[in-house]
């Protein structure tokens, strides 16, 4: 029986059971794709990320991002709350630590009260029709037209397709409707959908948003790091937020689910084109435990005895 100790983490908060919760497993050695994934299932959190020695030079660690349906090749939240774990449990001892992650190389700064992860750079691809697209989140397409702005996809690592809507009433009247989800987005570089307004709750937010990824198990997601660096280039290549040469603001996400996050966003433009993508924000201790694994194989749980 092997014993896997993991930590839990509140990512993008500076209080409990705010954020985004991750599980992080600090000593992945020895355990298989197949047994990550199913773990990742049983933790049943948007993400549980597993700490490998690096195997790329240039980098400290490599780090593997589970949803409970797939793996994914680059998150936000997963790289914070990792470089916290690590760095609370002093295996991290410098302020900059480079993650090997599927999208390559991702530099992280750890300072008191910040974790910053630098994104890829953005990728703008397709559009789609506003109707199609209102038709999925239950909305009257008016509420996405309204705003004069495109719903896109765009990508620091990972496509989403980021949909504007008209207020906060728009925002909260959202139901996804997974049949027309399927017939419209499932597959398509567009599946993941990310929503947001610039009517926002809090003081000091500059965005209102919601998350949802059926297609990687995640009905919602209250904080959702790799998707506000493409969310900020957006903004940026739109001109709904101004960045000659820098921008930095924040996006509130969560606050339907009762899991209010804030995630800190920096945008750099030089000569009128992206040069930097930054995102950052606050974590918060929650605990740790153990997983008991059988050796090999794992066998089928046996029947109680009555």
């Amino acid at each position: 029986m092997r014993k896997l100790h993991y930590y839990l983490v509140d990512v993008f908060t500076d209080r409990l059971f705010g954020g985004n919760p991750l599980a992080v497993f600090t000593d992945a050695q020895g355990i298989s794709t197949e047994l990550m994934q199913s773990i990742a299932r049983e933790m049943n959190l948007s993400e549980t990320t597993f700490v490998l020695p690096a195997d790329t030079p240039g980098t400290d660690y490599r780090v593997r991002i589970f949803t409970p349906g797939v793996e994914l090749p680059m998150a936000g939240h997963p790289t914070i709350g990792t470089a916290f774990v690590l760095a609370r449990a002093e295996m991290i001892t410098r302020p900059l630590v480079t993650f090997g992650e599927g999208v390559g190389p991702v530099p992280v700064t750890i300072q008191p009260g910040l974790i910053e992860m630098q994104q890829p750079l953005p990728a703008f691809r397709a559009r789609f029709e506003a109707e199609a697209v209102a038709a999925v989140l239950s909305l009257d397409a008016r509420a996405i037209t309204d705003t004069g702005l495109p719903a896109e996809v765009v990508s620091c690592g990972v496509p989403l397709l980021f949909v504007p809507v008209r207020d906060l009433a728009a925002i909260r009247a959202i139901r996804m409707r997974l049949d027309r989800w399927e017939s419209t987005l499932q597959g398509s570089e567009g599946q993941h959908v990310f929503v947001f307004t610039r009517e926002v709750e809090f003081p000091g937010s500059a965005v209102h948003a919601r998350m949802f990824a059926p297609a990687s198990g995640i009905p919602e997601d209250p904080a959702t790091g790799g998707a506000c660096g493409p969310l900020g280039s957006y903004l940026v290549r739109h001109g709904v937020i101004e960045a000659a040469p820098r921008a930095e603001f924040t996006c509130e996400q969560g606050i339907e689910m009762g899991r209010p996050s804030f995630i800190r966003i920096v945008i750099e433009q030089e000569a009128g084109a992206i040069s930097a993508v930054r995102v950052g924000g606050n974590c918060c201790f929650v605990g740790e435990g153990d997983l008991e694994i059988p050796s090999g194989q794992v066998p089928d749980c046996p029947r109680p005895a009555l």
